[in-house]
């Protein structure tokens, strides 16, 4: 078991700063972050994530402590949280050297209706090159906030997301073998919000529009003609759709556990600060 020292190892703060933004839909916005110290952090792709140090408005940069070890966290926790930065889990939708950039989809919720936006939409809204943030992530490829890791013996893939997911499905169908197969749901606000994304033959993308009213994630996959052999399935987006979608896969499909990765991005009614101390103190819900 790796000790807490060798997790820490693994991962590093690196100053970055905006380069530019792109809108890719009515819900998404491309953040590609630059700066000298990104030549060291080390995307492991796939779901690759990170954490996401923001300023408050008023700010220059993210105030962040100045313990960088293992006790970073609790020394961010008590900074006063009207000061502190606003830190955010996001996903590497890709990566380059040469210049060394970073690009980052932030779903844009609530932007339009005053006071309904978090922090980090409302960032990334009028994020404009020369803004400064902070991200605390991979020093190394192979670390373990990488999650897609389909075990030996796999004969097909079964993605499902929503749109907070999306990225990262981004990130693992670029990484995906040309010859796996594999079956994936993604479910959109709006058509506009349909990407095209990097599909291998034996891939199908199903997107399901809300906004048409497209049946939901989780009733499309319970209704799907699943390909035999045995899967690996990765599902992420709102906590109790990822519950549900993984009860039906172990108990209703007969996948087995360990071939099935979930993860809650978030949950309605709760912030992302909520989740992590959930998470810190073993009390989280996305375990069924």
């Amino acid at each position: 078991m790796a000790t807490a020292s060798a997790i820490a190892a693994q991962y590093g703060f690196f100053e970055a700063e905006v380069v530019r933004t792109r809108r890719l839909g009515p819900t998404m916005l491309r953040v590609t972050f630059g700066g000298a110290q990104l030549a060291g952090f080390a995307s492991g792709g796939r779901d690759q994530s990170f954490s996401l140090f923001l300023p408050h408005p008023g700010q220059d940069a993210p105030v962040l402590p100045v313990e960088e070890g293992e006790g970073w966290f609790a020394a961010w926790r008590a900074l006063d949280e009207d000061v502190r930065a606003v830190m955010r889990s996001y996903t590497v939708r890709a990566q380059r050297r040469d210049p060394d950039e970073v690009d980052v989809d932030f779903v844009l919720h609530g932007v339009d209706v005053p006071g309904a936006a978090g922090p980090a939409a409302s960032w990334a809204a009028k994020a404009a090159p020369g803004d400064r943030v902070v991200m605390l992530g991979p020093a190394v490829e192979d670390n373990r906030s990488v999650c897609f890791r389909p075990p030996a013996g796999t004969d097909w893939v079964l993605l499902a997301a929503d749109e907070t997911a999306l990225p990262a499905v981004g990130g693992i169908l670029d990484a995906l073998p040309p010859a796996t197969r594999a079956r994936v749901w993604i479910e959109v606000p709006y058509a506009q919000d349909i990407q095209d994304l990097a599909a291998g033959p034996e891939v199908e993308i199903t997107w399901l529009v809300r906004e048409s009213g497209a049946t939901p994630l989780v009733e499309a996959v319970r209704a799907a003609d699943l390909p035999g052999g045995t899967p690996y399935a990765w599902i992420a987006g709102e906590s109790g759709s990822v519950r549900a979608l993984r009860r039906h896969l172990v108990g209703e499909r007969g996948t087995d556990r360990a071939a099935v990765t979930f993860s809650g991005y978030w949950r309605r009614g709760a912030s992302e600060e909520q989740l992590r101390l959930e998470a810190a103190s073993g009390t989280s819900s996305d375990e069924d």
